[in-house]
Formats: structure tokens, C-alpha cells, sequence
């Protein structure tokens, strides 16, 4: 018997070393938007607008982004630490030139598994004129940046499945209106062959509680479009610019804080060096991340300073910075 139970205890502490020491699982939903992208500059016919940042979600029957399925909730451990990062919106600088860097990588990372991670949205593309050397492309993200369709640029990028939507590609058609596609949102596709061309629509989720709709994308730039109406995606995208007399110039505006929603693509101009700000695309909006679990298993214990609230039984951490959360 001694042996038995000495060979029993082994047996158990063997198995705890795996578990990392960690207790039993604890369900929760999560809400995880990456950074929206920054709308494409550099003047010339009107920069493309950005797309939104990634969007997973598993809260109750809602979709996630490129209108998915709802995704299982995760099931950390009893004293896991889950590491939580929250993703910038990408921004647009000049020295000396444009540069756009896209928006970052929103996630939620444990120590038995869980990885959640929603992909940065694409920036919008930059067109200087027909000039295919000064221009810049818009690149795969969480949803795709617009841009010109061939043989001026080579269009909209691609969009992440199960996170969002592809970037518009807009025919370069009509020389009274040279207006560039808008960027791809987690809810729903650009309609291209519009002017100016909107950016795609958000997702609304209630995990808080109430309904918001965040993660819409920039809409596109125009230089002679004969008004300027707004034409962000629904969410917290950014308006396009608009370019030059007599309809006025407009600055492109930036997508909402803590949506992920993409930045609007600049206004047109003239040939010059584009450095004024109506050649300059909106910042993308910075993500979220949401977790929602059961009141009854909530420890209390978090680094980031997230805002924390309760819904019925439920309480619900909401990081608009990167922190973390002890299980």
C-alpha cells in the first residue's frame, strides 16, 4: 500500500508540473480589434482609404469580422496570466517624404495556450499622379487598404479571413472626379465605381452590455469629385481629403480611438513637393480588447488599468492599453 501511494503522488505531482501549477479553466469572451491602418498620402489624385483593424470576437451569436462565425470562448487557468496587447493605429509622417507604417497587432496571449490575435488594418494607397515609382501600396492586413485599380496602381489589398474585408479597388475612369477606393471594414465591402468611394462598414458588439459598432474603414481620397460628402465606414472610419478649388480642400480625418477603424485616404493636389496637410491620410484608430467573464470567478487582479464594469452576472474588462490579466 505504502508503494501504491507513494506511486499515487508521483502520479499527481507529475501532472501538476504539466498544468503549470494552474487550477481549473474559467470560460470567458473576448473582443479582440487590432490598429486601423493610416490612409494613403502623397497628393497627386487622392490617396486610398484604410482598412480597419482585425476583428475576432466570441461573444453570444455576434459575427466576427468578414461577417464569420461567432468563435469559442477561450478557457485560461486558475492563476494564468494572460498578456494583453493593444495595437496602435498606423500613422502617417513626413521627412522627407510620406511614410505610412499600417496599424499594429492587437492580442490576447496566455501561458497554456491561448493566443488570440487580430492582424493590423492595411494602409490605404498613395498615388502620385501615373507615376508607378511614387506610389505606395497598399499591403494585407486584418482588412485591406484601397488603391487605384491597374494599370495606374495594382488596387485594394486583401483583407484577413475570419477578420475582415478586402480594400476597394477603384477604376481610374473619370478625370472630373479622380477619387481613390476606400479601405475594407470588419462588417462589410467597399462599393467601387462610387465617388467618392466609401469605406467598408463596421460590426456592431454588445459585450459590454450595449451595442457599439467599431471597425469601419477609410474612406478614399478625391481631387476634383464635385462634392465632399463623408464617407467613412460606419464604426469610427476616417473621411477622405478632398483636393483642390473650386469645391474647396478638405484634410482626411482619422479613425476613431479604441474602434481599429481605418484612416481617411488624402485629398488630391496639385504637382508640388505634398507636404501640406490636405495631401497627408488620416492616423488609423488604436484597437480594443474586451474580455467578459463570470462576476463569480473575476480575481481582481490586473496590470494596464482597464475599465472595468459588470453586466447582470458578468463583469467585463475593457484594455484600451496593452496590461494584463491574472485568472
Amino acid at each position: 500500500m505504502p508503494i501504491i501511494g507513494s506511486r499515487g503522488a508521483g502520479s499527481a505531482g507529475g501532472f501538476g508540473q504539466r498544468q503549470g501549477g494552474f487550477g481549473a479553466p474559467v470560460s470567458m469572451d473576448f473582443l479582440v480589434i487590432a490598429g486601423g491602418g493610416n490612409g494613403g498620402s502623397k497628393g497627386g489624385v487622392g490617396g486610398g482609404g484604410a482598412g480597419s483593424g482585425g476583428y475576432r470576437n466570441s461573444y453570444a451569436s455576434e459575427n466576427s469580422g468578414r461577417n464569420s462565425p461567432t468563435e469559442a470562448n477561450i478557457e485560461p487557468r486558475k492563476g494564468e496570466v494572460l498578456t494583453i496587447t493593444v495595437g496602435a493605429g498606423g500613422t502617417t509622417t513626413y521627412n522627407p517624404q510620406f511614410s505610412d507604417t499600417g496599424g499594429e497587432d492587437s492580442s490576447i496571449v496566455g501561458q497554456t495556450g491561448v493566443n488570440i490575435t487580430s492582424l493590423g488594418g492595411s494602409r490605404g494607397g498613395g498615388t502620385l499622379y501615373l507615376s508607378p515609382n511614387a506610389n505606395t501600396r497598399p499591403i494585407v492586413g486584418g482588412s485591406g487598404g484601397g488603391d487605384f485599380s491597374p494599370p495606374v496602381a495594382d488596387g485594394g489589398s486583401a483583407g484577413t479571413a475570419g477578420q475582415g474585408f478586402d480594400g476597394g479597388s477603384q477604376p481610374y475612369s473619370n478625370p472630373l472626379y479622380y477619387s481613390n477606393a476606400g479601405g475594407g471594414g470588419a462588417g462589410g465591402p467597399v462599393s467601387v465605381g462610387v465617388f467618392p468611394s466609401p469605406g467598408g462598414s463596421g460590426l456592431a458588439s454588445s459585450i459590454t452590455g450595449s451595442s457599439v459598432t467599431r471597425a469601419g474603414g477609410g474612406g478614399g481620397g478625391k481631387y476634383k469629385a464635385p462634392s465632399n460628402p463623408n464617407n467613412a465606414g460606419s464604426g469610427g472610419g476616417g473621411n477622405g481629403g478632398h483636393g483642390n478649388p473650386p469645391q474647396g480642400s478638405t484634410q482626411a480625418t482619422s479613425g476613431s480611438i479604441n474602434t481599429g477603424s481605418g484612416g481617411g485616404g488624402s485629398g488630391g493636389g496639385d504637382p508640388g513637393p505634398y507636404t501640406e496637410a490636405k495631401w497627408q491620410g488620416g492616423n488609423g484608430g488604436s484597437g480594443i480588447v474586451i474580455l467578459r467573464l463570470p462576476t463569480a470567478d473575476y480575481s481582481g487582479v490586473t496590470t494596464g488599468s482597464p475599465t472595468v464594469t459588470t453586466d447582470g452576472s458578468d463583469t467585463i474588462l475593457q484594455f484600451t492599453g496593452s496590461g494584463t490579466y491574472k485568472v
